[in-house]
């Protein structure tokens, strides 16, 4: 087979012995050439010594799904030999360590069997254990360049970048990857048929995680507070937002004009955050479904007392502790509804690294203005793995959204003023802690009236919480619209995703439409469900709903909220905790296709 520019490898290793370095550097390696690439990190929740895997995607036409197909693997741990050899598609290709023999009962005759002899070469060039041990993953990163036909001149360069203040760091990477390249140009066909070509397709973009990419736009946002506690696949996020905050929000003189707390658990973490927005500042924690769960009261609060918050729920693997380094979209109905009692919140639901940045100033805006809880949804496959997305642009004349605050001098110009009291579509206006006056009331968790005052009385309890209903109501015109792409002339079948399958469901629906099934998408980018949401409901016949949980709570939301019938809504479930391929979809449609033929 020959492919050039599109195909998928993958390097299998064993968690903890350095093989991030590797794989980054043939990702961006890959990525300076012009080569649209992505990159998905498969690794277990312990520290080190279970097996983990990296997959890299090249796709000269730029999807970003991971594939099904395994065109390549590099396989340097012997306890998944047999898994990984497995995974080869046929006329593929596996690298190996041949320092070591390869059990002969592992072979395969439909695939291509290179060795490298990676751990050989490091135990004769090098001396110390530990370097023998690290650098092995930087041969076979030179044996891959070699066989990809990747520019040694960008892996230079890269290297240089990395280790250049660290002569010998540099040297000894240097000198591992010239062996794993040199060895394999002399020794194997170079290059693969499957191969690289430079493009010019990736001058625009950058390669990033969303989770650095939230904690970037938090502090474009003017979030000058972070509370939180340490949860997979989270803490990544907090520690690029305190990183930035050093970088942007420390004055020449040393003075910081932000703060960052990890609380002691996740309840203190969302009652830092909910104080510092009651106080004036804008807040945000990041957390995971563990964390969601904790937070329940606090977030009640927030909601009943009308006081803004941001709640990232970077999603994984559930119930209980779950798989925590795996991915899902299974906290739906836990951010949506979160708390007891009547509750609804509004949900962001960014797709990339790029729109998890878009949607910080959005989150925080949303929160002030409807003074209440926001919360963004990621995932673990948007939060911890790199991404290309386009370069981040900012609107240097933002002003943040406060919504409806008032001065002291505001309240007295009024006369009487009711905290609760709407003021246009359910909302309130509100005061910050120090405004005296009249400006003055009690913030309270308990029953309350339009003027804050405590009350168990039935029709001012029901004023209050109708009127914060009717602010959901509204919100639905204001929360970021659904993209909605519609096939050329329109189809009756649609297909509605959130999230990170997004890229999965586009490049199915491309390869639906080569078989000749067109398919209407409509990606939801927040809850409340908006008017533009409905009508694509209402305009097709049969719908399909993508998402990555076992309950189908998309499907369960849509039809609460929309009175959609659910039988004309199809689900396509995948919640194994892997990021979506294609061929899910692709099937799911063309198996109910079949069914209606017959």
């Amino acid at each position: 087979m020959s492919q050039v520019n599109d195909f998928a490898f993958k390097i299998a290793t064993v968690n903890g012995t350095g093989s991030a370095s590797a794989n980054t550097l043939l990702m961006t390696s890959i990525f300076r050439m012009g080569i649209p690439v992505t990159g998905k990190n498969i690794f277990p929740s312990n520290i080190q010594g279970l097996p983990t895997w990296y997959e890299i995607r090249v796709s000269g036409d730029g999807w970003n799904a991971r594939r099904a197909q395994i065109d390549l693997v590099v396989a340097m741990n012997p306890e998944t030999y047999k898994k990984d050899i497995a995974s080869v598609t046929a006329g593929g290709y596996l690298i190996y360590d041949s320092s070591w023999p390869l059990p002969a009962d592992l072979v395969r005759e439909d695939i291509t069997i290179l060795g490298v002899p990676c751990g050989k070469m490091c135990v004769e060039a090098f001396e110390r254990d530990r370097d023998r041990v690290l650098l092995r993953n930087i041969v076979y990163a030179g044996a891959v360049a070699a066989l990809l036909d990747i520019d040694m001149n960008v892996v230079d360069e890269l290297l240089k970048e990395t280790y250049g203040r660290k002569p010998k760091l540099l040297d000894a990477n240097h000198t591992a990857v010239r062996l794993g390249y040199d060895y394999t140009r002399a020794n194997l066909q170079c290059p693969l048929p499957i191969r690289l070509e430079r493009l010019d397709k990736t001058k625009d973009c950058i390669l990033i995680d969303g989770n650095t990419a939230f904690g970037l736009g938090a502090v474009f946002a003017g979030a000058t507070v972070g509370g939180w506690y340490p949860i997979t696949p989270s803490t990544a996020m907090m520690d690029a937002f305190a990183n930035f905050c050093k970088k942007y929000r420390t004055t020449p003189d040393g003075e910081k004009n932000y703060i960052v707390i990890q609380a002691e658990d996740e309840l203190a973490a969302a009652g830092i955050v909910i104080g510092a927005n009651w106080a004036g500042a804008r807040a945000f924690t990041s957390t995971s479904g563990p964390g969601i769960s904790l937070m329940q009261e606090f977030i009640g609060l927030a909601y009943y007392a009308e006081i803004p918050s941001v709640f990232v729920n970077v999603q994984r693997t559930g119930p209980s502790t779950g798989m925590p380094t795996r991915t899902q979209q299974a906290d739906l109905f836990s951010c949506a509804y979160a708390s007891h009692g009547d509750t609804k919140h509004i949900c962001l639901y960014p797709s990339d690294p790029k729109e998890l940045f878009d949607m910080a100033p959005v989150a925080f805006d949303l929160a002030e203005r409807f003074q209440t809880p926001v919360f963004v949804l990621s995932d673990l496959d948007i939060g911890m793995n790199d991404w290309m997305v386009p370069k981040f642009t900012w609107n240097d004349g933002y002003v943040p959204d406060r919504g409806n605050m008032l001065t002291a001098d505001d309240v007295e110009k009024l006369g009487k003023w009711g905290r609760y009291q709407d003021t246009g579509g359910g909302i309130p206006s509100r005061t910050l802690p120090g405004s005296g006056g009249k400006g003055a009331y009690f913030t309270r968790g308990s029953g309350h009236n339009l003027n804050a005052a405590y009350t168990e009385d039935s029709a001012e309890y029901r004023a209050v919480v109708d009127r914060i209903a009717l602010k959901f109501t509204t919100a639905a015109g204001e929360v970021p619209r659904a993209v909605i792409e519609k096939a050329p002339g329109g189809s009756d079948i649609g297909i509605i995703a959130i999230g990170s399958t997004n890229g999965a469901v586009r490049e199915a629906i491309d390869r639906l439409a080569k078989q000749g099934v067109s398919c209407d998408y409509c990606r939801i980018r927040a809850f409340p469900f908006g008017a533009d949401v409905v009508e694509f409901l209402e305009s097709h016949e049969k719908v399909f709903v993508v998402e990555q949980n076992r309950d189908a709570q998309l499907r369960s939301m849509i039809g609460i909220e929309t009175g959609t019938p659910f039988s004309k809504m199809i689900s396509v479930l995948d919640y194994g905790g892997l990021p979506l391929v294609p061929r899910v979809v692709v099937d799911a449609v063309v198996a109910q296709m079949a069914g209606v033929q017959q």
